[in-house]
């Protein structure tokens, strides 16, 4: 069965820190690229950062380039968005992504699996 669970989110006040994580399982952890996606009320999901499958490439959304940092532990099945100097604008659900894509016979068969999402706010 495939979980992924998030941790780690809660109250920050404006200029602080936090350290979401996603613990993944049920599937071939170092096979996926990770991501987070965020989604405030009343708006759409969207790309916050991604990491390749082995930890090695990753990229931003433009308004988290140097304030958040993702990683990922292979050896640990989890993934970690450290988050600095937040702002009220970073209020939302942060979710887990994993995907991965395997061509067989040049046909792609997406697999992509989701967490439950963890409550970000932002707020003095």
């Amino acid at each position: 069965q495939v979980q992924l669970v998030e941790s780690g989110g809660g109250l920050a006040q404006p200029g602080g820190s936090l350290r979401l994580s996603c613990a993944a399982s049920g599937f071939t952890f170092s096979s996926y690229a990770m991501s987070w996606y965020r989604q405030a009320p009343g708006k759409e999901r969207e790309l916050v950062a991604a990491i390749a499958s082995a930890g090695g490439s990753t990229n931003y959304a433009d308004s988290m380039k140097g304030r958040f940092t993702i990683s990922k532990d292979n050896a640990k099945n989890t993934v970690y968005l450290q988050m600095n100097s937040l702002k009220p604008g970073d209020t939302a659900v942060y979710y887990c992504n994993a995907r991965r894509i395997v061509v067989v016979f040049g046909k792609p068969h997406e697999y992509d699996y989701w967490g439950q999402g963890t409550q970000v706010t932002v707020s003095s």
